[in-house]
């Protein structure tokens, strides 16, 4: 019923702001309006993103539905930080990648294990998936990010960019891997009796309406991606925020919303092995695929994105990273550690504010 109302306000939400983006558009509305109205907008397009790319990987078979969700499952945070590149605006990329990682791990991951907790008194998931997932999220965010910022101090910008396109290589490769050892060589093994997800699931739409509403979703997130990449920097200078608060929180929660809330329905139901697979796997496709992506993409565009990640932003995602690991390695949780993860995710959200 949870996800019934959702899917109905996500409907009202793209029917009604589909058309005022395109007006307002052509009108040129105030900035500020528009922001709000391109960011509510983008929020029920990925809801219709998402649900198409689900109905397409359950058609599909598990080993083709992987990578489906690994080329869409983040398709809005990745047309929006194109954009946002081509602009040159390196800064607000790395911010939303940063913000995507926290808001995964800490607010995503939080506010269902909260919401859960609320409910059951304790709450559990697949403790070997867990150590799995744990494992690649130290390597994705501590190894292959904290790399580079140490070696960049002594290397020409040149050389970082070659030195950021390899790891990048290298993180897609591993992300690939990772699929296929999930998806064939693996599948099943680690499954216990506390998986409740079913196991045949009905797709909610047939191949050629999730192909025809999945790239009429894009097309339209990509055409309001770029127009509210375009009112960023008049917003910022209005209400005197900075470009990485904008990354980190906004931007990072507009790209993510309709995915976050059906974790939050999902932990509400009981079903955590959803919710964690939701928040980690999100966070683990934005740091493996989206972000080498980007890299990659960036040579063909006149700014160049390095791997290298201011150190406020690199010490955020490290602790986002150790502080989830401390809390899920048990695949037991309860509502008190919800409150802790969102916690951390409100000191972060201040501090990022105020810098």
């Amino acid at each position: 019923m949870e996800v019934v109302r959702l899917n109905w306000l996500f409907l009202i939400i793209t029917l009604v702001g589909v058309p005022l983006s395109l007006i307002g558009g052509f009108f040129h509305w105030p900035d500020i309006f528009m922001f709000i109205l391109y960011a509510v907008t983008i929020v029920g397009l990925a809801s219709y993103m998402g649900r198409a790319t689900e109905s397409l990987s359950i058609a599909a078979g598990p080993s083709v539905g992987g990578l489906l969700n690994a080329t869409f499952g983040n398709a809005v945070e990745l047309i929006i930080s194109f954009f946002a590149l081509k602009e040159g605006l390196v800064g607000v990329v790395t911010a939303s990648i940063t913000g995507s990682v926290i808001g995964n791990l800490l607010l995503v991951g939080g506010l269902s294990i909260l919401v859960g907790g609320l409910r059951y008194k304790r709450q559990t998931f697949n403790i070997h998936v867990a150590s799995h997932t744990a494992g690649i999220l130290v390597f994705s965010i501590i190894v292959a990010f904290v790399f580079p910022v140490v070696f960049a101090q002594k290397m020409t910008a040149y050389n970082v960019q070659l030195l950021s396109t390899a790891i990048a290589v290298v993180m897609i490769l591993i992300y690939l891997f990772s699929l296929l050892f999930r998806l064939v060589t693996h599948r099943g093994v680690y499954k216990g009796p506390e998986d409740e997800e079913p196991s045949h699931e009905v797709p909610e739409w047939g191949v050629g309406k999730a192909v025809l509403i999945l790239a009429a979703a894009t097309v339209a997130v990509a055409y309001i991606s770029e127009r509210l990449v375009g009112t960023i920097e008049p917003v910022a200078r209005s209400f005197g925020w900075t470009e990485l608060f904008i990354g980190v929180i906004i931007v990072a929660i507009v790209g993510n919303a309709a995915e976050h809330a059906t974790a939050i329905v999902m932990a509400y139901k009981n079903r955590m092995n959803v919710t964690v697979e939701i928040a980690i796997g999100s966070t683990l496709q934005i740091a493996m695929f989206v972000a080498p992506l980007l890299v990659i993409v960036s040579w063909a565009l006149p700014t160049h994105l390095p791997l290298v990640f201011p150190v406020t932003e690199l010490i955020a995602m490290v602790l986002s990273v150790l502080l989830t690991i401390s809390i899920t390695s048990d695949g037991d949780t309860n509502w008190f550690e919800g409150a802790m993860l969102l916690a951390a995710y409100i000191i972060m959200g201040f501090g990022f504010f105020l810098l």
